[in-house]
């Protein structure tokens, strides 16, 4: 809640229009049928479960809109959530930054307009072990067999 009343003033602040803030994932699908957002800001996590209902959401969404503008923020770095968000819709108009870089406002707001003209924008620690884990063969070998080389 408190993340969400900041960035609703930090986006008013910055000239947007916010036309829906809403408290889970159910009301976040019914929200965007009846507004039409040019993009969707959206946590990974949101009640009931406060699991990943919130990504589920943003990835419903652009299987119905695929060239609608998302970008989804995560406390932590969930590779199969940033995978599975940036496999979805058309694969434009796409974002996972990690709520740390909210706090970095000029980085924020530049990360919301990529995304709204049809970028794609990435945390750099989301990238970072994304390919940190590609680079590993070994961890995917020990992975796999279920038992260790040597």
């Amino acid at each position: 809640m408190l993340l969400r009343e900041g960035l609703i003033g930090l986006l008013t602040r910055c000239g947007h229009e916010v036309v829906a803030a809403v408290g889970d994932a159910q009301a976040l699908l019914v929200a965007v049928a009846e507004h039409a957002p040019d993009i969707v800001v959206t946590d990974v996590r949101m009640p009931p479960g406060f699991q990943d209902e919130g990504l589920h959401a943003a990835v419903r969404l652009r299987e119905k809109q695929p060239a609608l503008p998302v970008l989804v923020l995560s406390q932590y770095v969930q590779r199969a959530y940033a995978s599975e968000l940036l496999d979805s819709g058309d694969g434009s108009g796409v974002g996972y930054l990690l709520k740390d870089r909210v706090g970095q406002v000029e980085e924020f707001v530049d990360a919301l307009s990529e995304v709204a003209d049809g970028g794609t924008v990435v945390d750099p620690e989301v990238v970072r072990q994304l390919l940190r884990r590609r680079r590993d063969p070994l961890a995917r070998l020990t992975r796999a067999s279920g038992r260790s080389w040597h």
